[in-house]
């Protein structure tokens, strides 16, 4: 019973993610959901600004603490590992829609591209942005990294393999093909507001936060070859090599 509820906990986590990410998209490219980035009541510019930040601080302290070795070795002292990364998620999307709910719009236009082709471009590129999102966690194991492999095999019976460092197809180009799917979805706006720039430009900020720890767990966990791997193949920008 308990690996089947542990399952059925998997497939609610991973439920919840789904449904956050896609509103996220019609959040950010404003459309489709009920409140966008641009839309709700407008309050004073330096209390939105505050609010704003903190819903993304948030967001950004849960995602990265969560996500390190040390805190999964205390946090598995009371979450059975089996679920440990559903939690993850679970936590992780529930920020995400405390974020879309208290978000702040802060209206002001800081650019509009009014040529309405360049305008339906720019928003294509904003498509692909989450489409790279998607195919990049596709191309490396997208059920493990959402947590419904681990309550699986918890259900099965069946131990979790030891990672293997791999380089399928995007990570061949870049490092981190998902991350650079945020930055085009993010800043590929026909019409960016104030508000609109304050999320593009502290999520772009963070994902660098965020690329540094994270590479520093893939050097302890892999050794000399991530090491040669950072040193061959960019980190965000196709052809650029070596960290940066």
């Amino acid at each position: 019973m308990a690996g089947l509820f542990a399952v059925l906990y998997g497939i609610g986590a991973y439920a919840v993610f789904l449904v956050s990410l896609l509103y996220a998209i019609g959040f950010v490219g404003g459309f489709g959901v009920p409140k966008t980035i641009d839309s709700g009541a407008v309050g004073p510019l330096v209390e939105s600004l505050i609010v704003d930040t903190l819903l993304l601080g948030l967001f950004a302290v849960q995602h990265s603490v969560m996500a390190r070795p040390s805190f999964k070795r205390w946090w598995t002292q009371f979450v059975p590992k089996s679920v440990e990364r559903s939690t993850y998620v679970l936590l992780a999307s529930l920020a995400l829609v405390l974020l879309f709910w208290q978000w702040r719009p802060i209206p002001t236009v800081v650019w509009h591209v009014t040529n309405p082709r360049l305008a339906m471009v720019i928003t294509g590129l904003s498509f692909l942005g989450w489409l790279l999102v998607l195919l990049s966690t596709l191309m490396i194991n997208h059920f493990e990294l959402f947590g419904l492999q681990q309550v699986v095999n918890n259900l099965t019976g069946r131990s979790a393999s030891d990672p293997r460092f791999k380089t399928p197809a995007l990570y061949k180009l870049v490092r981190h093909p998902i991350y650079l799917g945020f930055i085009i979805a993010f800043w590929a706006a026909p019409v960016m507001t104030v508000g609109h720039l304050v999320f593009a430009a502290v999520t772009t900020a963070y994902i660098f936060v965020g690329i540094t720890l994270e590479e520093r767990d893939l050097i302890e966990l892999f050794g000399e070859e991530y090491r040669h791997y950072r040193k061959r193949v960019a980190m965000l920008v196709p052809f650029l090599r070596g960290p940066a």
